[in-house]
């Protein structure tokens, strides 16, 4: 497996949309299915939000030459970035089928978890990250114990998705820590 993340692009937005819509069952009981968002949220990009397009570069490359697929393992936004003394962030991300179970998704998030610890300009120089997980998306909570990330909390009605508020399990993971699990 050849995984790697980049910036989404314009162009990227007809193997978006196909990866979200192939997905849609898979996503929905988690999260919204907006299979045209990205044109949207390119156009949010900046100081307090990056996202990053997670990559099969096997399938990348075989779409790039007319074959079927698309390579498009998942995203990840990186948002709520603020810097100075607080140095944090907030990570979400969603798998596309056919990718979700393979390990792809595990890879390239441990490769955003790289780069947002990175030191300034080539990474995002934070030094915490969270990740909010509904308490019965199973698979998410599996990610966030994968990576490193230790449970910190529970937080009622967090956020408002698909027309309710939703409960949330809060985990996170300084810099410090992820660089004493690292090989």
């Amino acid at each position: 497996m050849r995984i790697s993340i980049r910036e989404p692009r314009l162009g990227d937005a007809q193997a978006h949309r196909a990866a979200v819509l192939r997905s849609a069952a898979h996503l929905r009981p988690w999260n919204p299915v907006e299979p045209d968002a990205l044109p949207e949220l390119l156009r949010r990009q900046g100081d307090g939000l990056r996202t990053f397009l997670i990559l099969d570069e096997d399938e990348d490359e075989a779409a790039a030459s007319g074959a079927a697929g698309g390579g498009i393992v998942g995203v990840c936004n990186v948002a709520n970035i603020v810097l100075g003394r607080f140095r944090n962030a907030a990570l979400g991300y969603d798998s596309y089928l056919p990718y979700a179970g393979t390990g792809r998704m595990t890879r390239g998030l441990r490769l955003v978890v790289d780069r947002c610890f990175a030191a300034r300009p080539g990474g995002l120089g934070l030094h915490r990250l969270e990740i909010n997980v509904q308490p019965h998306n199973d698979r998410s909570l599996a990610m966030a114990r994968r990576l490193g990330f230790r449970h910190e909390g529970f937080s009622p009605r967090m956020l408002y998705i698909n027309g309710d508020w939703r409960d949330h399990e809060r985990f996170a993971l300084t810099a410090e820590e992820w660089g004493a699990a690292q090989p």
